[in-house]
């Protein structure tokens, strides 16, 4: 598997991770630490929280944790614009701007607003324009992925973890390697 494609792997499963529990979030965490575990050392320990955590805990225990960390917790919430620009006309103005970007590689955000972290990282995970990738992680999810692990005061939190995990993954490989730009 090349960088590129690694890459887009990746991204895809952290999007799952980091949409609502369902059935198949213990085999994608698992899948993703196994990828992780081959380049990106301490993206993979941090996941590894996430995954003990999720081997311990009933499925509605899991359900629970996400919804009172991302659904109750403002400093949490899971939306780049919001953890960017507040709830603004800016915030506004970033997600327009996304949907013109993911237009513009047909893609269409799956039941979340454009700006959540579920949706760009499925959008990173099929985008073939590196620099887009880039620009997408550099500019958008690295600094909101800053505030939202900071956001935890309790450093063991599981959703804490997975969130450093991102983090420490896409500081590593911010767009990989691939093509600058591919024509549709």
């Amino acid at each position: 598997m090349g960088a590129q494609e690694r890459h887009h792997t990746i991204c895809g499963l952290y999007g799952r991770l980091l949409s609502y529990p369902g059935p198949e979030l213990k085999e994608a965490a698992d899948r993703c630490g196994e990828m992780l575990a081959e380049g990106s050392p301490r993206a993979a320990g941090e996941l590894g929280r996430f995954v003990r955590f999720l081997e311990e805990q009933s499925a509605s225990r899991v359900e629970e944790l996400y919804t009172s960390t991302f659904d109750l917790q403002p400093s949490c919430y899971p939306y780049v614009g919001y953890q960017l620009c507040g709830e603004s006309q800016k915030r506004i103005l970033f997600m327009i701007k996304l949907k013109e970007v993911y237009r513009e590689h047909s893609f269409e955000a799956q039941g979340e607003l454009p700006d959540h972290l579920s949706e760009m990282l499925a959008f990173l995970a099929v985008a073939k324009d590196r620099g887009v990738r880039t620009e997408i992680v550099t500019d958008g999810l690295l600094p909101a992925l800053d505030r939202l692990v900071k956001s935890f005061e309790d450093r063991n939190h599981p959703y804490g973890a997975l969130l450093g995990s991102l983090q420490a993954f896409l500081e590593e490989n911010p767009g990989s390697a691939g093509p600058k730009e591919v024509a549709s």
